[in-house]
Order: C-alpha cells, then structure tokens, then sequence
C-alpha cells in the first residue's frame, strides 16, 4: 500500500516553559504512581489533543512525521506523559489517515477530539499475543449494534478517557473494531495500574461486561487473522513509530544525563580530573552515539517512506516490526550505558535517570514484542508470512 502525501510542516509546537513544568512534575508523579492531570490541563490549553487532526476539523493538522518528532520531544521531559497521549493520537492519526484516503467513516473522532475528548487503546488481553487481529474478547450481534464482553489490559489514561477502542470476536471469527463510551452500561475501569516504569500513564485494565456498542461507532469488521484492511495497516502506521519515537526520546535525555554527569563529575585517578577525559567514558559515550544515531535514522528513515509514499509492498508490515523493536532495543541500550557512566548515584529513588531506566523498560511490552517480532520477521523473510498463520 502506498501513501502519496508529503509532509506539511507546521509551526505547532509545545512551549518549552510548558515542557520544563512537564519534567518538574514528573518524578513525583512517578512516585506517587499518579496521573499527569496538571500535564494534560497545559496540553488543553492550546489544544494538543487535536494535534493530527486536520485543520478543516479544528485540529493543528500535524502529519505523521511531525507527531513523531513531537512526541520524541516530549519523551524527554516527561515519558509517561508521552506515552499516554501517543495512545489517544494513534486513534485521531488513524481517523485523519482514512480521511485523506477517501473514507470519512470515523470523521466523527477528529471533531470529538477537537472537541477535547479522549481516546484510549483497548487492545492489549491476557491469553492473546497477536493483538488487534485475534481477540479473546467476545462480540455479538444485536438489533443495532454490538455487545461486548472481556477485560482490556493496558488502557492508558485510565482515570479521563471517554472513548475505548477496543475490539472483540464473533463466534463466526469476525473481529470487530468498536469504539466504547465509557458511560456505556456495564463499562468498568479497574484501577490497578501499579508498575515497573510509565506510572503516571496509569494504564488501567477496563471491564466490558456486555457493554452495547452501536453500529455508528463500530470502525470495521473484519474476518480473524486479516491484516491487509487500511483500518488496521494506518493504525499501526501511526501507532508504532510514535511509541518508538517516545523510547528514542527517553534514550535522548538519558544520554543528555550522562554527557553532563561525565563533564562535571572530577576523579582524582584522572591527571585532568573531569571523567570526561576517563578513554572508558568515552567509549561509552560513543557507544551510546552510535546506538542512537542508527536507531534515530531508522525510524525517521520509515515515517519518511510511508509520507512519501514509497511501495514497499508486503514488506511494509517487517519493517514495521523491525523500525519499532530497533528503536527500543537501541534505547533500551543507551540508558543501560547511561547509568555505567553516572555510576551509583543513579541507582538512588529519585533521580532522573533511575526513572528513566524503569520507563524505557515498558519499549519491550507494545506490540510486537520481541517473540512475535522475530517470528513475523522471519517469516517474511522466508515468504512463508501468509502460509502458516499461528492461528
């Protein structure tokens, strides 16, 4: 599939006033394993939220390179914050994605998010390594619409969401991609979100206990296993190399942490004092560079083909997978050599780099992780991709 948009460039960007706050917060709200609310109120204020949707809908109309570059930034100030709002972006990408593409079906969710209101990911279910095409969640028909029932996992912005995209199974193996209001009968957000890193995401599990859906908010239905529909080739267009982008971002400030701990911390091993002059730190520091540098070029190198259209054919859906698990692997690394060269100090609760470290921790958990990566990989690769579907 090909795209023959190029990017617009815009002068939207977030304030870095705004930005220093962000990060002030952000080790408390760590802390305190509690939502970013004073965040989200200073993205309102000059509407972030509608950042990809287009002008004509009130939006800032970012295209897909500018959202990620955006959201890279924002990672390094305040990751969970990131994270959280990649997950209300990809569904708002999505819509303006289908939009250009003729298909005005979800339209309504560029005027709901202009509006203010919240997207959030109800993909992510215990039991299902193959999200979106495969569901452990059930669907049925009714007069109308759909009911679903099952748990989601993973639902970031847990505590303001106001829409869940989420999708279930029919006994007849249709997946149906549905979009819950949470005011909706028999919605439950179970507020159980205690973890690792990305705390203040509060990415809360949600209960759907035969919640009624109607067919105006149902985006497709699509046999089990089908992952050729644009529906769900633009979602993990704008999914999966924003949350990259947010890993890179927290390689990005980890290797900022350490660049000025290696400048101003002194030895008195080292004839010149400052570490920096320790050759080990530099090598690190390199490997750090190098790491980066690579990852950054590979994921800025896949949103420029997709906005430029370039056909990659069915091989659109391996280098997906490649750019996303290469961004968090080499992020990963970078804040592992981050905290080699700051040393202890960097172990205590706190700082900087410690919360750090816990966050980009939360790369390997998005889809695809690393098994499913390397199988869908290597399948491709062997042209055995649609031959031997797991299911």
């Amino acid at each position: 599939m090909t795209n023959t948009l190029s990017s617009t460039r815009t002068n939207h960007t977030l304030d870095i006033g705004m930005l220093e706050r962000f990060r002030a917060r952000a080790g408390e709200l760590d802390r305190t394993n509690t939502y970013f609310h004073e965040d989200l109120a200073d993205l309102r204020t000059v509407d972030y939220l509608a950042a990809v949707v287009p002008t004509h809908h009130g939006g800032w109309g970012l295209t897909l390179g500018d959202l990620a570059q955006s959201q890279r930034r924002l990672a390094r100030y305040a990751p969970a914050t990131a994270l959280a709002t990649t997950m209300h972006f990809y569904w708002t990408g999505l819509a303006a994605e289908l939009e250009r593409f003729g298909d005005r079906s979800l339209v309504w969710i560029l005027q709901a998010a202009a509006s203010g209101e919240i997207f959030a990911a109800g993909h992510a279910e215990s039991g299902n390594d193959v999200p979106v095409v495969l569901s452990t969640c059930v669907a049925e028909r009714v007069d109308g619409g759909y009911r679903l029932t099952g748990r989601k996992q993973f639902g970031s912005n847990g505590p303001v969401w106001n829409w869940l995209g989420a999708h279930a199974m029919t006994s007849d193996g249709q997946i149906v991609h549905a979009f819950v209001d949470r005011r909706s009968d028999g919605v439950t957000v179970v507020e159980n979100w205690d973890t690792l890193g990305m705390r203040p995401s509060q990415s809360h599990d949600t209960v759907l206990d035969d919640v009624y859906v109607p067919d105006s908010r149902i985006g497709r239905v699509l046999p089990a296993g089908d992952d050729t529909d644009l529906f769900y080739v633009a979602m993990n267009m704008w999914a999966l190399p924003v949350i990259a982008n947010v890993y890179l971002g927290i390689a990005e400030r980890a290797m900022e942490l350490a660049i000025a701990s290696a400048q101003g911390k002194s030895s008195i091993a080292i004839e010149r004092s400052a570490y920096a002059y320790n050759p080990m730190v530099q090598h690190q520091v390199a490997q750090m560079y190098l790491e980066l540098d690579a990852a950054v070029a590979t994921a800025d190198r896949f949103v420029d083909d997709w906005m430029a259209g370039a056909d990659h054919g069915a091989q659109w859906g391996p280098k997906l997978l490649s750019m996303k698990w290469r961004s968090v692997e080499a992020a990963k690394r970078v804040v592992d050599i981050a905290l080699d060269v700051t040393g202890g100090a960097g172990m205590f609760r706190g700082r900087e780099l410690e919360r750090l470290y816990r966050d980009v921790r939360c790369g390997g958990f998005h889809p695809g992780n690393d098994a499913l990566t390397h199988e869908m990989v290597g399948k491709a690769a062997l042209g055995i991709a649609g031959q031997t579907p797991r299911w």
